[in-house]
């Protein structure tokens, strides 16, 4: 995928991508110092919407003032760039990724006195998992633990951290999987590399808690509250690996992934392939996002 042509906005400066260079040896590049967000954007009857836009960018905040980065750009200019450089796109279904980072390249792990840099870019973007959204994936359960808050801040979403996922996810596609489980380290089912988690039995829809050291994912958050909404009980707590194995349905969610069904873990079939309550919460979830249910309008932002 070749991204010429399109424009990113820099420093306050709307610019052309290939004209967003860094030196080779900045410092997050070299340390995994930056922190992002990932956002979409969908096509409306009423025009382009990006989605929980004002939940995303206080996200990428919070994940700064952890990291003890300053921005220098509010809540309110955070919104207005994403929107921005959606609009001079021309997009409509787009993933949208603000990214922060020392724009350093001093050689050395203090990050004091080091300048901040953030880009916001848009690209088109459809089904993460392509066609696997609607038959399934097949899931390996890594013996790569999640990281936890005693090694790193599990709530901010910085780069360094998803080393932890790419380890994951290579080994269980070295295995013949399509993407990876991870566990805290105590055995618990925490989530994907990119994905939180739920199962279905019983009529009840589960997903592991923050005590399982997962990102409290945005994706998570609407599809707990669309369940809640249609009368689901929702328990979150603590899930057990074979409780994989025994339920009626998985899926994956996330801004990429959206709601994604799981038909296989380690071999084992889930239910009957994926089943009706992750194709209902998968249309309800499409029907928000694409400006059709009224109850949720106000998690979109027109572009």
């Amino acid at each position: 995928m070749t991204h010429k042509g399109l424009m990113v906005w820099l420093d306050s400066r709307i610019v052309r991508y290939e004209d967003a260079k860094v030196p080779i040896l900045t410092h997050s590049m070299q340390y995994g110092s930056g922190i992002f967000e990932g956002i979409r954007s969908y096509g409306t009857e009423d025009g382009t919407a990006v989605f929980r836009l004002r939940d995303h960018v206080r996200r990428f905040l919070n994940s700064a003032r952890i990291y003890s980065m300053r921005l220098g750009h509010s809540q309110t200019q955070l919104e207005a760039a994403v929107k921005s450089v959606v609009k001079t796109n021309g997009l409509t279904d787009s993933y949208i990724r603000p990214f922060a980072f020392y724009n350093d390249d001093n050689i050395g792990i203090s990050t004091k006195g080091k300048r901040v840099s953030t880009y916001i870019a848009a690209i088109p973007f459809g089904a993460y998992f392509g066609k696997a959204r609607e038959t399934g994936l097949r899931c390996k359960v890594s013996s790569w633990h999640r990281i936890n808050s005693e090694i790193l801040p599990v709530e901010a979403k910085a780069s360094g951290n998803y080393v932890n996922s790419i380890i994951a996810g290579n080994e269980a596609r070295n295995a013949r999987f399509e993407e990876a489980i991870l566990t805290s380290i105590d055995g618990d089912i925490a989530e994907g590399p990119g994905e939180n988690i739920f199962i279905v039995r019983d009529g009840a829809l589960i997903t592991p808690a923050i005590d399982s050291d997962i990102l409290v994912g945005i994706t998570r958050d609407t599809v707990i509250r669309i369940a809640e909404m249609t009368g689901m009980e929702v328990e979150q707590r603590l899930v057990k690996r074979d409780e994989l194995y025994s339920a009626d349905e998985i899926f994956f969610t996330g801004t990429a992934a959206e709601v994604t069904p799981i038909i296989n873990v380690d071999g084992i079939r889930v239910g009957r392939g994926p089943g009706r309550t992750t194709r209902a919460l998968a249309r309800q979830y499409s029907d928000i996002v694409h400006g059709k249910v009224p109850e949720f309008s106000g998690w979109l932002s027109y572009v």
